[in-house]
């Protein structure tokens, strides 16, 4: 399974989530995420639903108790103080499939630098 974890501003559109998303695929070298994964509290982000209504996927709400048990590549300060995690992307993919998750890059970063999008694989738990 493929996840595809987004971390955003509030301000982030569409737009930016999905350049982050193509951003990340190209990265890791995939077509496609199986589902999509972000804070739980961002999730219903008008942004976000849009995002994802237009790839079809669906979305998973991570709660910030599972993103801070995440080990994550990139260490961002603004991340690590807002949700005490180096990565809310790295973090929100890897928690989604729970254990034997790994990522397959670094989190990607839309070119208005609004959003982050990292890919994970592994099994879902």
């Amino acid at each position: 399974m493929i996840v595809a974890g987004f971390g955003f501003r509030a301000g982030a559109s569409a737009d930016a989530l999905r350049d982050a998303y193509d951003r990340a695929c190209h990265a890791a070298a995939v077509k496609q995420a199986d589902l999509l994964a972000t804070p739980a509290d961002k999730a219903a982000q008008p942004a976000f639903g849009a995002m994802s209504k237009g790839l079809s996927l669906p979305v998973v709400p991570i709660s910030d108790a599972a993103l801070q048990r995440q080990t994550t590549q990139t260490q961002s300060a603004a991340a690590q103080a807002a949700r005490a995690t180096g990565s809310v992307a790295e973090a929100a993919a890897l928690a989604a499939l729970g254990r034997g998750a790994r990522l397959l890059a670094p989190r990607a970063i839309s070119s208005d630098r609004t959003a982050t999008c990292a890919i994970a694989t592994g099994p879902k738990t």
